[in-house]
């Protein structure tokens, strides 16, 4: 067989999948979305990551004879306000019982939503314009979590397993996206902009890393041209955009494989081996009849008012797609650097900063290149506005100016109180052209490499004399003003 998919098994880095001529990739994604609730879905147990195991736990969430569940009203109210943000309509909807022989869920059914879901219809817009469609966002239950102890991990070569029935009643809602996705970039933008617009609504803290944020793919390949919807395969829990990428890249490259050499995928889901860079079988994928759907009888159905969706709407935050579009109307830069910006929700400080003077694209500059931490709260939007106008002073050089930036990381307050409590100054210029001077005549042999015509020697010997300055200044030299003298003394 020809091995289309060895590469996606070693390659670390996740890549467009380069498909032989005519084949065309179809994906739709499924995203499991821990809500940001006090308790779970159907009683009053902590809904809290990383507590010892089987300790927020009670009869209703393990499914003991004679509980009953109770509709948790913070849950319903989050899941609507992530289906208005993705642009859903928001329903009458019903709870139903999905029968499973669930391992992790002693009920062994999953009570969720079937045909009447609470959001369906919806849209998210990629930074690029590329809209992928949302199917539904329906709420259920999460199930319990199950570790496998020796063989390769997996239930069937365990040597045990055991199980831990803390998520078990977590409340999520399960976004289901139409089949339009095409290419990899456009499945982790899609995932990574969902991400954007649940930290935005405060719907969920998205943490893919504690499972709060779960992607499964379905994957198939056909051939360009047609509109038939292959044979696909559901990858479940990825828990990664890199990994999402390397997935799909290697399910679509086997599918290929399969179809040219006279086979067919089975219909399955599979589960993704990191590190070994590839996916595993995991069981026969059922159809909705198998999973013998019928209303929950013991929940009575949600029924919003159109007042109530109005006060969603009405209460609604700014989403990542209009930050994005009113910081780069704002700042003029370059498009994927406002994305990082309002991806790491820097917006705001950049958008008071702009407003107190600080020159717009270099604020995003400086934001994208010297600001990736994790906390920035006691910087101030007029604070880092005169932190860049003392550099574009030359009050600081850059190496001072991103100092004095940690500085306000740290501690907040003024930059300039700072920067004389650092004793920084800006160089006088005669004392900065002798220092230039002085290196020049001590590496004769590095200047006529400076002033020669080979460009890569030139870039070179500026990188020399400009250390060298810096290192002789301790920081305090302007680049730029180095580099306007090695230019001058050169012509």
């Amino acid at each position: 067989m020809t091995d289309f998919f060895a590469a996606a098994a070693t390659d670390d880095t996740p890549i467009e999948p380069s498909l032989p001529d005519g084949w065309e990739l179809v994906v739709g994604l499924e995203v499991h979305v821990e809500l940001d609730t006090a308790t779970k879905l159907f009683c009053g147990c902590a809904n809290q990551f990383g507590s010892e195991p089987n300790t927020n736990i009670c009869p209703t969430c393990l499914g003991l004879p004679g509980s009953l569940p109770v509709m948790n009203e913070s849950a319903v109210e989050l899941a609507m306000r992530l289906g208005r943000a993705l642009g859903c309509d928001v329903n009458r909807s019903v709870m139903a019982r999905k029968n499973y022989f669930y391992p992790d869920m002693p009920k062994d059914f999953q009570t969720t939503q079937y045909d009447q879901p609470t959001n369906s219809d919806g849209r998210v817009v990629l930074g690029d314009g590329f809209v992928v469609g949302i199917e539904r966002a329906h709420i259920e239950e999460d199930t319990g979590k199950s570790t496998h102890v020796g063989g390769g991990g997996r239930i069937n070569d365990a040597e045990y397993s055991l199980v831990d029935y803390n998520r078990a009643g977590v409340p999520l809602v399960e976004i289901v996206s139409r089949p339009d996705v095409r290419t990899i970039d456009h499945a982790k933008a899609y995932v990574e902009e969902l991400r954007g617009i649940l930290l935005a609504t405060g719907v969920s803290d998205a943490r893919m890393e504690e499972g709060s944020m779960r992607v499964d793919a379905n994957v198939s390949v056909r051939p360009h041209g047609s509109a038939e919807l292959r044979t696909r395969c559901e990858i479940k829990n990825i828990n990664s955009v890199r990994s999402l990428g390397r997935a799909i890249e290697y399910e679509a490259r086997r599918h290929i494989d399969l179809w040219t050499n006279d086979g067919a995928p089975d219909q399955e889901t599979r589960h993704w081996d990191e590190e070994g860079g590839r996916t595993t079988s995991g069981r026969s994928k059922e159809d909705a009849d198998d999973y013998r759907y019928f209303q929950e009888p013991d929940l009575v159905p949600l029924e919003p008012s159109a007042e109530t969706v109005a006060a969603i709407d009405a209460a609604m935050p700014p989403l990542p797609a209009a930050r994005r579009a009113a910081l780069l109307e704002a700042s003029g830069a370059d498009a994927s650097a406002v994305g990082i910006v309002v991806e790491r929700g820097q917006d705001g400080l950049a958008m008071a900063a702009i407003e107190a003077g600080a020159e717009p694209e270099k604020v995003v500059t400086r934001l994208v290149n010297d600001l990736a931490v994790d906390d920035w709260s006691k910087v101030e939007g007029e604070a880092f506005a005169e932190l860049i106008r003392m550099e574009s002073a030359g009050e600081l050089s850059a190496t001072q100016a991103k100092q004095i930036l940690g500085d306000l990381v740290e501690q907040g307050g003024d930059p300039a109180e700072h920067a004389a409590s650092r004793g920084f100054e800006a160089m006088d210029t005669g004392e900065l052209e002798s220092l230039v001077d002085q290196l020049i005549a001590d590496h004769p042999e590095e200047w006529a490499r400076f002033t020669g015509s080979d460009d890569g020697d030139r870039k070179k010997m500026q990188g020399f004399f400009t250390g060298q300055i810096m290192k002789a200044t301790k920081g305090q030299a302007d680049g730029k003003a180095v580099a306007q003298l090695l230019a001058q003394k050169s012509s």
